[in-house]
């Protein structure tokens, strides 16, 4: 038997695992609002990136620039938003922010530089009440500036649930949100996730009321909830039933980052990230729809250096843990939500629905995760 350690989660089960990873918050809820944005900050020199959609009715911004037949290598941020279409303006304020700090791809004399900011919105449009509620560049800025705040002793590397792009989120019927978690290889790469759980599709098991994703987690990683009661299950499938057209177009889209400390060519983080999908595929069901945008990004810091370029085995070793960590942060998003009311409705979450009732959730303004 090998005398290497198991596959383990990271000190905080979180993208913050992959060191030069920052993330950042922004939120707005009440008077008609209830959306937001986050954005994951590179190490000032970038990371490594690829990117795979899946979905089928995208909202992206500078994907073919990560296609490997590319010029640029590496991204500076990452930027996840509601708001949908009008979402992708958030990442205008995150270029703007970083080219203050002087941070981007070089195009000449000091200063004169580009940030590479990819980014991905899902549809939460209206459900603060207000159609027209969406997220611009200030919101991009703000989560942005929030990304550069160290997290208060005690709280967090990474919140999750009803913030962020995950503020307006839904899942099924039931309230989505942000989640993360992390795998530390037996080699010492690290692979963690970050997503936005937002799909046309279901997150629980009809047939038992479980969390698809909870299967897929480490001894203890998620809390043994008690057996549904069926009466309750039955009650939760009728209410996600009576929701007015859930199928309604563009109504959906799961999006995220997986990260990992691993030497990887653009080619291979496009296959990460195609392999991500596999583990959306394992705690949502039905996945990449025509109602869906579905898009994975992978980030590469390469901070293992040459120790980090994967054989073919090593690789292999990654591409599972990939798909296994973004199914796990499915269902620490699913867990982490709570019940939201706004003037379009209540959202409940998985756990009020089907387990111990929750406080509704009131988030606003930003937080460094």
């Amino acid at each position: 038997m090998s005398d290497q350690p198991a596959p383990r989660p990271g000190p905080t089960n979180s993208i913050a695992d992959v060191a030069g990873i920052h993330v950042g918050h922004y939120s707005r809820v009440g008077d008609g609002w209830l959306t937001g944005t986050t954005v994951l900050r590179m190490p000032a020199d970038g990371a490594v990136a690829g990117v795979d959609v899946r979905g089928g009715g995208p909202g992206t911004r500078e994907t073919d620039l990560l296609d490997p037949r590319n010029l640029v290598e590496r991204v500076h941020a990452i930027t996840l938003s509601g708001g949908s279409a009008f979402g992708l303006a958030a990442a205008d304020g995150v270029m703007t922010a970083l080219y203050d700090d002087g941070i981007g791809f070089p195009m000449g004399r000091p200063g004169e530089v580009v940030p590479i900011v990819p980014g991905a919105v899902i549809f939460d449009l209206g459900r603060g009440g207000q159609f027209a509620a969406r997220p611009d560049a200030s919101f991009g800025q703000a989560a942005y500036a929030a990304a550069k705040v160290d997290p208060a002793p005690g709280t967090p590397a990474v919140p999750q649930g009803v913030v962020g792009a995950g503020t307006g989120a839904r899942a099924g019927g039931l309230k989505g949100g942000v989640g993360t978690a992390s795998t530390v290889l037996p080699n010492g790469t690290v692979v963690a996730a970050l997503v936005v759980v937002n799909a046309v599709g279901s997150c629980v098991d009809p047939r038992t009321g479980e969390l698809y994703a909870v299967r897929f987690g480490f001894p203890g990683e998620f809390p043994e909830l008690p057996a549904v009661n069926p009466d309750r299950l039955a009650a939760a499938k009728d209410a996600a039933a009576a929701e007015p057209t859930p199928l309604k177009p563009t109504l959906a889209t799961t999006i995220g980052v997986i990260a990992t400390t691993a030497t990887l060519t653009k080619a291979q983080c496009a296959k990460v990230a195609g392999i991500g999908h596999d583990g959306f595929a394992r705690g949502i069901r039905p996945v990449h729809t025509m109602f869906d945008g579905d898009t994975l990004f992978t980030v590469a810091t390469g901070e293992r250096g040459a120790d980090g370029i994967p054989d073919p085995f090593a690789f292999h070793a990654l591409l599972d843990a990939a798909g296994d960590t973004v199914t796990r942060a499915i269902g620490h998003a699913m867990l982490a939500a709570t019940t939201v009311t706004t003037p379009a409705g209540t959202m409940r979450s998985y756990l009020d629905a089907l387990h111990t009732p929750r406080p509704v959730t009131r988030t606003q303004g930003a937080t460094r995760d």
